[in-house]
């Protein structure tokens, strides 16, 4: 696929690409590094979702009847299919998104590797057995999928978030809408022909481009049975809510505001590499990217000079040249945004140590932000509680280990944290009494492999089953228990109620 500045982006449903017929509109999708147009996408409407809706009801029965085992071989196939376009899937996160190519080529990888890890589910999605619950009577529970399910994706990655749900959903025998988000949908159109190719029943997969009206449509259409959700935290808890009223399940992954801790005896130049990367890798929007440190006693002093140094080096330019190291966020509004963040953090007493608000060198129409660093600030500073989604690192200094957890649990985010330390009893103690979902120990960035559950906590996850590993199987399944006997052979009699 081809994007140019004149095109208007399809709708996949019931296996072909169609135009959206209720639109209300478009918008432009717009290269966050240059300011130029790349294509349009449509702001389908509830008839749209629909007709999305009712291709996957009607390809269910179908789907589900396929056995464990095809399902997995078209896994496989389309593991093949992206690995083969990889780079060209790449380009494109770059394109729309903003992240350097080779912080792309590291998404992809991600999104191939869930691929991957679905590809288990012969294994994955067995259930268990035990013979004689009672004389001659057994009992079993099996995984049956629950239906048909959607995913509402966020820009910050246009491959890789889709694909925490689509492989697993559909391994398990549901069928699937996924609606991209209308600033990055370019990305999962590429990612549609391959599995247009796959020469499933049509409608087992579907893709709906939109806004609001696709999303609000999802949470209340009655032919939706699961919903997965990725964003911002407020926006997570009006899908939960939303969608639990309409009696779906739901998986709500919201907002981070993630912390990494600094010990004195930390090895200091590979954890300035991991703060770097964790602070400013895809410009700092990730949900589990570090955007506070908490350096405790003499780490301070240690950290602060060199960590400044390195994040000065970053060089920052369009993603797709090779030699950038900090690309664009993903529009000029929302580096206007951020810059306010950096302005109040001023006014309420930090201090900058690196401004990244005034660069040169760069496209002035692009959406770009330099690394910035904010020291001096206190937990209760707005640059220390909120999720700014930017370049921006935020110092707060403790004492103590005691006072690092302390900050660190007084958020009311629980996505993720890290401790940089050697010491074994550190860590023990950190590991233990963190309130965090995902832990990193000497790593920046503690994103879980396909096989772990992306297990966020607090205000950062609402719902009972995580993104991908064998919380998504268990997502995307309902167990059925049958207890059974049968008297033809002659050893069924007895109660079973008396006799267990």
């Amino acid at each position: 696929m081809t994007a140019t500045a004149t095109r208007l982006l399809d709708n996949y449903i019931a296996g072909r690409w169609v135009p959206a017929q209720a639109a209300t509109g478009e918008l432009d999708v717009i290269n966050p590094a240059t300011g130029g147009t790349l294509a349009r996408v449509p702001l389908s409407g509830r008839e749209d979702l629909d007709a999305a809706v009712q291709a996957a009801r009607a390809a269910l029965p179908e789907w589900r009847a396929v056995s464990v085992i095809a399902r997995a071989r078209k896994l496989f196939e389309l593991r093949e299919r992206l690995n083969a376009r990889s780079e060209e899937l790449a380009r494109s996160v770059t394109l729309e998104m903003g992240k350097t190519i080779a912080d792309a080529r590291a998404e992809v990888g991600r999104m191939i590797e869930m691929v991957e890890a679905a590809c288990a589910v012969p294994t994955t999605m067995q259930g268990r057995i035990l013979e004689d619950v009672s004389r001659n009577i057994d009992a079993e529970t099996v995984r049956q999928p629950v239906g048909v399910c959607a995913t509402i994706a966020p820009f910050n990655f246009p491959a890789m978030v889709p694909f925490w749900f689509l492989p697993f959903a559909i391994a398990c025998g549901n069928t699937f809408v996924l609606k991209p988000s209308e600033q990055v949908p370019m990305t999962q159109a590429l990612a549609f022909e391959e599995i247009d190719a796959l020469g499933l029943p049509e409608g087992v997969v579907n893709l709906v481009n939109g806004g609001r009206e696709v999303v609000e449509g999802i949470l209340d259409h009655p032919g939706i049975d699961a919903v997965s959700f990725v964003g911002s935290a407020p926006v997570a808890k009006l899908v939960y809510e939303r969608a639990a009223r309409t009696g779906k399940r739901v998986q709500a992954l919201g907002g981070a505001k993630n912390h990494m801790v600094v010990m004195p005896d930390a090895v200091i130049d590979r954890t300035v590499e991991g703060i770097i990367g964790s602070a400013f890798g895809a410009a700092g929007q990730r949900c589990m990217a570090g955007s506070v440190v908490v350096t405790v006693g003499d780490a301070h002093q240690q950290l602060l000079e060199p960590l400044t140094r390195a994040a000065e080096a970053l060089r920052v330019g369009d993603g797709i040249d090779e030699r950038s190291e900090l690309g664009p966020v993903i529009s000029c509004e929302a580096r206007d945004r951020i810059a306010g963040y950096i302005e109040r953090a001023v006014a309420d007493g930090a201090r900058i140590v690196l401004d990244g608000r005034v660069l040169r060198g760069v496209n002035p129409d692009g959406a770009f932000l330099g690394p910035t660093i904010i020291d001096g600030a206190t937990p209760e500073m707005e640059i220390a509680r909120e999720e700014v989604f930017g370049p921006v690192l935020t110092l707060i200094h403790a004492e103590s280990l005691d006072e690092a957890i302390a900050i660190v649990n007084s958020s009311r985010f629980g996505n993720g944290t890290s401790i940089f330390t050697e010491s074994g009893a550190s860590v023990r103690r950190y590991r233990h009494e963190v309130e965090a979902g995902m832990i990193g120990v000497n790593i920046g960035v503690a994103a879980p492999v396909a096989f772990f559950p992306f297990s966020g906590w607090k205000d950062s996850f609402l719902g009972d089953l995580h993104a991908h590993g064998a919380d998504g199987v268990e997502f995307f399944t309902r167990k059925k228990t049958i207890t059974s006997r049968y008297f033809s052979s002659g050893q069924g009699s007895g109660s079973y109620f008396v006799e267990r």
